[in-house]
């Protein structure tokens, strides 16, 4: 369990503190706007209304004391700059700040995020992966990797991974097994391949988009 601060309850930071309660984590939601806190009042371990531009606004909270304090503040770039400099400069130990553009993310990092995310970026282009290959149903990036959760190709069904020499052919593993609601991880290599089960495989960006590409 962690304790994290959260700055800026718009879409993206609600969605983040419900999901970082969810995980077991404590959270202080601070914003604002009063209206922005209330469907999460009853979740977090604590709620502020404040102005988080302010120094001895963040200097109350003891931001020294949290795991991770999130900057999620959309609207208004120079705040979230102005937020971020000063968490660091108050001792928060990891920074992370949200931006809609590389630009943005450039001036947070040199002004002391940990971390830069583009929530709005991310799920477009995951979105957009995924509606342009078929039969593939999630896919996501871990640094130079893409994970796929793809249907099996149908020159795959009934043999084995053994007999397709999967990892060596397309260079990429089989992280797990998805069928009528259930996941098996990593099966074995004498696991047969079956038409009506999703595949969750992981391989470098290059290769794993070359395989996507035969779906």
């Amino acid at each position: 369990m962690k304790s994290i601060l959260v700055i800026g309850i718009g879409r993206f930071g609600k969605h983040l503190c419900m999901d970082l309660v969810k995980n077991g984590n404590d959270v202080m939601a601070v914003d604002e706007r009063e209206e922005n806190l209330e469907d999460i009042l009853s979740i977090v371990t604590s709620a502020k209304i404040a102005d988080c531009t302010r120094e001895e606004v963040l200097r109350s909270f003891g931001v020294r004391n949290f795991d991770i304090c999130f900057v999620c503040i959309g609207t208004n770039f120079q705040s979230s700059l102005e937020i971020t400099s000063q968490l660091k400069e108050l001792g928060a130990p990891y920074v992370i700040s949200k931006a809609t553009r590389d630009i943005q993310a450039k001036f947070l990092l040199r002004n002391g995020a940990d971390e830069v995310v583009y929530p709005d970026r991310d799920i477009a282009k995951r979105m957009a992966m995924k509606v342009s290959a078929n039969h593939v149903y999630d896919y996501m990036e871990v640094g130079d990797y893409s994970i796929y959760e793809i249907q099996p190709l149908e020159e795959w069904v009934g043999k084995s991974i053994k007999e397709t020499d999967f990892r060596a052919k397309y260079n990429a593993n089989i992280l797990g097994i998805k069928q009528d609601g259930k996941s098996m991880l990593l099966p074995n290599a004498d696991y047969v391949f079956k038409s009506d089960e999703h595949l969750m495989i992981i391989g470098e960006k290059v290769d794993i988009n070359k395989l996507v590409k035969r779906l």
